[in-house]
Order: C-alpha cells, then structure tokens, then sequence
C-alpha cells in the first residue's frame, strides 16, 4: 500500500461529511452540538451503503431463515448427511455478524444510521410521523394517479379484505398489498441509488412535516426514487412494523455485550451506537444502573399462567415470608417521573415525564412547581418531604373524574391533560399519577433492592396530594385463594385486573418475569357456564389473520313480546365483539358454515332492518366489515367476566373480557341468546354476586403453616451439607454456599450471571472456598481454579450441574429440596479419594438416575447402546411394570392414552398409529368390558346407534371425534373430550 493510500484511510470521505450533515442537520441538535454531547462519537470514513442492501443482504435473509423448522436441535438435526447442520439461531446471528462487520468495513464504525432503519421501532429521537395505513394508502392513490374506486385503489384502501383480483395472501399486510399495486406501475424496476444516510434524511423531513399535504411530496420523492421492492420495505419502517425475524435484543448482543444494558437504561438507540462502538470499552458502576433526567425502559408484568396457584408459586415464597402483594391493574398510560433539584427552576425542582415508549411528555405534566402550562407539577408541590433532593419514580398516569370521584378509560388521559393546561380549575377530569415503585432516591439507585425496601423509600419521600399524586395502594396475601374476591371487585368497579408482585424481588430492567404477574378475569365465569350468542358480523384481520375474519360481532335478537313493533324477527341489536379463544380448527368450521353468506357493510345504505349498531346510523360504531343474516349464520358459546355499560353496542350494554368456548352446532338463531333472555341472566347474576361470599382456603393455609421441613443433601463433598427446605422447588441451592470461579462455556454465561442464578434459587455465593463445605463451580482451567485442582481436597463442579438441578426441581415439584447427585459429566475436576465413586448415578450408558434427559442427551445415549436385545428380556413384563407406575409417566406426550381402551371407527391409520405409540390399546368390538373411549370420523352416521349400543352400560365410554386425538398429539396432553364430542 502506497503511503498516499494510507493518507487516505485516515482522511474521511468528503461524500461521508456531506452526507453525515444532512442526517443530523434536521434534529433538534446541530452537529457542533452534538459532537459536544458525543465528544467520543465515531464518524464512517466512507458514505452509507445504498438502501437496497439492508433488505438484499439482512432483512430477506433473516425472513428466510424464519421458515426454517424451529425448536431444539437434536443430536440427529445438528448431523446432516454433508457433515454438522447449523442451527437457526446460529445462521440468524451469522447473517447480522456479516452485516455488521460489512458496515464497519465499508462505511465505519457509526452504524446509528442503519440501526434506525433495522429497528425504526425503537429509535426515540426522531418524532412520529402520524401516519397510518390509511392515511398512507390515500397519499400512494394521489401520489400514482389512480382512482380510489379502481380495483387497486380499492385494495390500498380495504387493505384488510381479500381485494378485488388481489393476491389473498396479501390481505391484512398493508405494505404487501403496496408492493403487489406498486409493482404494476413502477417508476423504476431495479432498485434505486438512494443510500442508509438518504432515505433517514428524507425520514426525518418526513417526521416534521405532520400533514398529509406536506407529506405527500416527501413520500412522492421516495416513489420516484425507489422500486415495489425498496417502497415495501420503507413502508414497514414507517409503520414500525419491520419484523424481520431477529428482535432488537439479539441485534443490541452482536453489535456490543453491554448494547442491551444501555438501551435499558437509556432507551437511546443513539447512546448505544455512539457510545458502544469500540467492544473493548465496556460499562462499568454507575454507567450501567438508571440515572436522573435519562428514560429506562420498566420492567413489566408477566402474562397470566394456568392457574393462580402457579402463578403464587412461582413468587418463591418461604415458609418465613409467604407473603406476595394484590394491586389494581391501572386503565391509564405508564410513566416515569424524575426530579432533580435546579436553582434556575422557580421552585428549586425539575421535571422529567416520560411513558413506556419513551415519549417525552414533560410538555404535557410540568417541567417544574411553577409551570403555568402543567397538568400536574403545579398541583403537587406538597406531595415531596424536605428530605427530597432527587428522586425517580414508576407509576400509571391515569384520568379522574372528580364529580364521580373514579377513573375514567384511558382514552380521555391526554384530552384531560390538554384541559388541565389551559383551565387547571375548571373542576373537569384531570390526570392523576399514581406511584407504584421507586427506584432512585437521593443519588441512591434502587433497583438492586427488594420491593419491599423500595416501597420503604416510596412511602418516606411521597406525601398523598389528593387525585393528583398518590401513592398505589396494595393488599398482602399468603394463598392463592384470596385472589379471586379481589378480582371480583375489580372487574365490578369496571377495572383491568390485577398485578401480582413479590416483595422479595428486584426490579428487571425491560423484562417481564414471575415476580410481577398480571391477572385478568378469564378464569372468572359471572354468567355461569356461557352465553349462547348469535354471529351477527365480521372484522378481518392482519398480519398471521390477514385475508379472513378475525373477530366477529355478536347480536341479541329482539323478543317479540318485549319489541311487539318489530316486524323482522332475525333482527338483533349489537351486543360485543370477540376475537380470543379460536383455534385455526374453529376457524376453519366457522368459515365452512358460512361460506358464501356474507354481505359488505355499506356505510351508506346499512342493514337497518336486520342489525342495529351503537351511535345510530349517523355515527355506526363498531361497525364491522362485513355482516350475516341470523338464518344463514352460527350460534357461538362465549364466556365473560361481566357486563358493562356501553355506547358502542346498540344494547346500550356489552360483556367485559368475552372469549369463545365452543360452536354450538346444535342450536340456531332460534334458539340463540334474546335480549330478555339476557336481562334475566344478568339479573340472576348480580343476585347471586351479592349473596356469593369468599372465604380463606383454610385448610391450605393449614397444610402451608404446618409443612414438615425437609433435608436437602448434596453427595459429592467429604460431609453432606444439610439445610431446612424452606420453600417451593425454586429454593433448591437454599442453605448452600458456593464460590464461583470461571464462566459458563454452555450454555454461554457469565461468572455474575452464575452467581446471580444461584442467589435467585436460594444460594449463597462467597469470595473464598476456605469453608470446607463450599461448593466450587468452574468450567474452565484459569489459575484459580488450577489451584483449587492441585491441593486436591476439593471437586470442582461444572455449572451444568446448577442448570440440571433447577430444571429437576421445576419438573419434579413433588419432591422440592432434593438436588441431583452429582454425575461424571458435572464433574471438572474429581478429587483422588472418589475417583469414579460417581459412576454409580448413571448406568452403563451415561443415563441418569436422577434426573430427566434431554432429547439431544437421549439420542446421543441411544447411539451408545446395543442395536440387538439381550437374552432373557421380557417386553410385556417390562410393559406391565411400568403400567404399575403409570401416575409417573401420564405426563409424557408418549404415555397419554395408556390405561385407556378405544373403539375406533372408519379414523385413519395414523390415529390409530398415534393411539398406540401414546400407550392407548385398541379394541375390535363396542362389547369389551373395558372399554372407555369411541373414536369416529367426524360426520359418522353410525353415532346415533352406536350412542344406542352403549345406552345400558353402566360406565358410558365418552364418544370423541378423531381431532380429539389429534389435538391431543399437538398439544401433548390429554384435552377435554366434551368439547370433540360428534354431533
């Protein structure tokens, strides 16, 4: 290389300047400013690469990878017949890894311009654009000079609906069905010249300008510029609906380790990329916990799980402290509040108001006490003790209402706000904060301490300032049984649900685990079994339900003493609309049912006579795509929490939290839900609500007070450590010590991450491995651990061993405290005196005793084992004995129908195939004495006489379709046989 070359890869682009410029010169800050804020900020050498390289070299690579199957990779996946096969996971990072490094070879080390691309949905700093499929579809009809009437133009329009002479698959993918009318009209075929830097540049023109008629030439220059292809995906970026199978998370880990950590802290895509550049510079201390005046991302509650039992269990609670927290689950927008002191604020405090997305609404709330334009920081100047220097704070920002004195939906909050600013006593509905956690206090970052010791903070900084900050209340509890009564007076004081949260727990930056639970009224059944309704119309959805209905809109037909002047008797008012509970089987019979009977909603000319929608014929709320006459449609059965009042449904009434349990086949419109009908039901329901009292599980509380304390033993130390269980399975390292000396190499973690792992299952973890009894983990040979091997008095543990026991215990939750003993393949490093002492625990394979296998462990012990059988195996001696222990193998997908006798009429052979393999015996004839199931095609003849034949036994086999056995093979468990039940 010639010296004048080196000059040039020193000397930066003139094009890489120019262009740097133009992206950053539409901010809010300049670029002097910014390389104030950024003194360290990288600049690329050489221009962004051209725009049709992010979706020809990323994003259609990754989509093509998301086809591939999915799921763990067995020992038999991973060899392929040319030699190792790569995962998905392997060949996802191995596609951005070659972009990355792509980019930083030829553009430099600011990959901010790209990223904003790649994850537009996370980019903060530029505004949004207030665009929407709509909207969009208008501006690209003007923009090719097509008529809105016109097939195409009716397609961009009704981007939902299958179209007309449009591609089906197309339908519910606004940017899909762009490309499919694009593509018959380009401007251009091949793709186009702009660059990353061009099209953020246009991005940000196109953020500022807000109006359709001020973004219509923006969006005109992007159609002249660029192919279908390049427009498709722009579109997705506008829409921040990129998902191109590889989240944020997995991009933020191969750019930086600690990329993730600062977004959390963050939620500045910028800050990663500037200031994550170099990967040899990491976080350290304070740079990787929250800060004053910076937005973080919450952590948020986990998704209801099967049972409330499961739910209170996974909290690890002990026997010491059961206790877990109830909160009302708030109707209102997340926010944080931070406050700092600043003498140049009347008042002496700043404010900061940020939401969930990372929205800055400080403009909204107050920026100070004195800010005559807040809504809120004026009015609670009272609610800070003296002692308050700084603080952050977690909350719900929600609306109130003071003449009724209760929240209002959440749909009013910024109205109230906006009211609040220009008239703040006007008496009107008013935003209200209410604070749920604190996490800095005084220069003191809380999140490594308990919710209990948060709420400590909480209560000793905030005063109550009536309806404008309050502290959120929360009830103890100790049993899951003490759930359910609260969950009914929410839902009867028309609110979300409840959030379930352990006071032993930290705060997780950004993620959604156990210790906070969310509990909505699904497991509630207020109008006892379900409501038999009438499917009265249809919504068709997007994304995976692009192209069919969705949801659908239920009615209650009018009863004719009660509505003597209606002259149509199939007409109903509308009543909900439900979209939860189908399967794709659902689905499919629905759609079956009613092929062909649908009609078009016309705005302009509706079904008066057959359907009545809320709002009148004016305003037609809710009104759905298309709708159905009740003779040509289905009867459905939904379940609901409750009723609540509506102006959205004609009923002037609607269920709260309506899921679909079945089709009733066996009933029509007739016989279908009517609107007295549902007055008695919702009348007898109150009843019974009042009379209904809840009570304490007493016996569980018992059976929890007086658990008999269990030992837990390790084998593989000179003594067993013994210590009290004290707790659910997550507790099995409770009592023992460990010292933690290298990472994980597999799966990849961290020594802190080990440690962390321990501490949350029980443990303890300590510098030194002076103490006879503690255990030694490490995977690696560094000088620590060479140290440790050399005295020989210890052995030293591989952390596979941690993984395996907490995995054991979440299995095999009848015996909670009982770690595993230890095997050869958890050993690094085995201490003279026990040589092969631990061969004992596996057999002569390698398979465990103790524990259950993976299917990768599995495959890999059968590839050691005999392929012949030995003398003196008896098959059905060995059947019959685990036939003898089958309450311990029910849970096996390969062991569901064993103990069961079926009848199979005209199925398949792979039913029956399926039948066997899961331990089900087949039997020839409907007379066997055992016999407990009868399994017909669906639409069998014979049903009737075979339900006839069994009448005068007196145990009745239950009579299930073949998709009972099905979906029972799908979903690996045994499924309710009342719902397969042929007509």
């Amino acid at each position: 290389m010639s010296e004048h070359e080196e000059d040039d890869i020193e000397m930066r682009d003139d094009d890489a300047v120019n262009e740097e410029r133009m992206m950053y010169g539409h901010g809010t800050l300049t670029e002097q400013e910014l390389d104030e804020k950024y003194p360290n900020r990288p600049h690329n050498h050489s221009k962004t690469i051209p725009f049709h390289e992010l979706y020809l070299t990323l994003f259609n690579p990754l989509n093509d990878n998301k086809k591939r199957p999915s799921g763990p990779v067995t020992a038999r996946k991973k060899q392929g017949p040319h030699g190792p096969r790569t995962s998905p996971n392997d060949i996802r990072k191995g596609i951005i890894e070659r972009f990355i490094s792509r980019w930083r070879k030829e553009v430099g080390d600011d990959i901010y311009p790209a990223l904003r691309l790649i994850v537009p949905e996370k980019d903060r700093d530029r505004a949004m654009y207030g665009l929407k499929e709509m909207t969009l579809g208008k501006i690209l009809v003007r923009v090719m000079k097509i008529d809105k009437n016109s097939d195409d133009g009716y397609n961009l329009l009704h981007w939902k609906l299958p179209g007309v002479k449009s591609s089906s698959a197309m339908a519910g993918d606004f940017a899909g069905r762009c490309f499919e009318v694009i593509s018959k009209r380009p401007m251009r075929t091949s793709p186009g010249s702009m660059t990353v830097g061009e099209v953020n540049e246009l991005l940000d023109r196109l953020s500022v300008a807000q109006k359709e008629e001020n973004q219509q030439p923006i969006i005109e220059e992007f159609y002249k510029r660029m192919n279908a292809e390049e427009l498709k995906w722009l579109i997705r970026m506008i829409l921040r609906q990129l998902k191109v199978g590889a989240t944020e998370k997995t991009i933020f880990e191969i750019w930086h380790p600690d990329a993730e950590n600062l977004f959390n802290i963050s939620s500045s895509l910028r800050r990663v990329c500037w200031e994550l550049y170099n990967t040899d510079v990491r976080l350290e201390g304070d740079d990787k916990g929250i800060a004053l005046m910076q937005c973080f991302q919450p952590q948020l509650a986990a998704f209801q799980m099967r049972s409330m039992e499961i739910m209170v269990a996974q909290m690890n609670p002990t026997e010491d402290d059961p206790e877990f927290w109830i909160e009302e689950k708030l109707d209102g927008e997340r926010m944080q509040l931070h406050m700092i002191e600043d003498e140049t604020m009347p008042g002496g405090k700043r404010f900061n108001f940020w939401s969930r997305k990372a929205k800055d609404y400080t403009y909204l709330y107050g920026s100070g006490f004195e800010d005559d334009n807040a809504a809120l920081t004026r009015h609670i100047k009272a609610g800070f003790n003296d002692g308050v220097r700084n603080i952050v704070l977690d909350g719900e920002m929600i609306t109130w209402d003071p003449t009724q004195d209760a929240i209002v939906g959440f749909g009013t909050l910024k109205t109230a706000a906006l009211s609040e600013q220009k008239n703040p006593f006007a008496g009107g509905n008013r935003p209200l904060f209410r604070v749920f956690d604190c996490l800095l206090l005084n220069d003191v970052v809380l999140t490594h301490y308990t919710l209990r010791k948060r709420r400590e903070a909480l209560v000793a900084s905030i005063n109550n300032v009536h309806r404008r900050l309050e502290i959120h209340e929360f009830t103890k509890a100790s049993s899951a049984a003490e759930i359910e009564p609260l969950l009914r007076k929410v839902v009867a004081e028309s609110s979300e649900g409840l959030v379930l949260k352990s006071p032993r727990s930290q705060y997780s930056l950004n993620e959604r685990n156990n210790s906070w639970v969310k509990v909505k009224p699904e497991y509630m059944t207020e109008f006892g079994e379900a409501l038999d309704c009438i499917v009265v119309g249809g919504y068709y959805g997007s994304g995976k339900r692009g192209g069919r209905l969705s949801s659908f809109m239920c009615g209650l037909r009018l009863d004719e003493e009660l509505f003597p002047q209606n002259t149509n008797p199939q007409k109903t008012w509308s009543f909900f609309k439900v979209g939860g509970g189908f399967s794709a089987a659902d689905y499919a019979e629905l759609r079956h049912r009613t092929e062909g009977k649908w009609l078009d909603w016309d705005s302009k000319n509706p079904p008066k006579d057959w359907i009545e929608l809320g709002g009148g014929w004016e305003r037609q709320y809710e009104k759905p795509d298309v709708w159905i006459k009740p003779e040509d449609s289905v009867v459905i059965a939904v379940k609901a929490a409750s009723a609540g009042t509506t102006e959205q449904f004609k009923c002037g009434v609607t269920l709260r939290f309506p899921r679909f349990k079945k089709l009733r086949l066996d009933k029509d419109w007739k016989s279908a839900l009517s609107w007295g009908e549902f007055c008695a039901v919702k009348e007898r329901a109150e009843e019974e609500k009042k009379e209904k009292q809840f009570k304490i599980d007493d016996e569980r509380k018992k059976r929890t007070s007086t658990k008999r304390k269990r030992t837990v033993v390790i084998q593989g130390q000179e003594d067993d450590v013994h210590a009290p269980y004290a707790g659910p399975a997550t507790k099995v390292f409770e009592g023992l010590s460990f010292c933690v000396l290298t990472e994980c190499l597999k799966p990849k973690k961290s020594k802190a991450d080990l440690e962390q792992l321990i501490k949350a299952n029980g443990g303890n973890v300590v510098a030194s491995d002076k103490d006879p009894r503690t255990i030694i983990i490490a995977d690696r040979k560094l000088v620590k651990v060479a140290s440790v091997v050399k005295r020989d008095e210890k052995n030293v543990i591989r952390p596979c061993w941690l993984f395996d026991c907490i995995l054991q215990s979440e299995i095999d939750v009848g015996r909670p405290g009982l770690l595993l003993p230890l095997e050869p393949q958890h050993l690094f490093y085995t201490i003279t005196a026990e040589d092969g002492k631990y061969d004992e625990h596996v057999d002569e394979f390698g398979d465990s005793y103790a524990r259950d296998v993976t299917a990768e462990e599995l495959l890999a012990l059968f590839g050691k084992m005999p392929a012949i059988v030995e003398d003196g195996f008896d098959g059905p001696q060995l059947l019959e004995q685990l036939n003898e222990h089958g309450h311990e193998f029910n849970a096996m997908p390969g062991w569901m129908f064993q103990g069961l006798a079926m009848y199979c009429e005209d199925v398949s052979a792979e039913v029956k195939r399926f039948l066997r393999f899961a331990g089900g015996r087949l039997v020839h004839s409907l007379e066997d004495d055992q016999l407990t199931h009868v399994v017909v095609l669906a639409g069998n003849l014979r049903v009737r006489e075979i339900r006839k034949q069994l009448a005068s036994r007196r145990r009745q086999p239950r009579i299930v379709t073949d998709a009972w056995v099905n979906d029972s093979w799908v979903e690996k468990t045994l499924l309710d046989e009342e719902r397969y039940a042929p007509v």
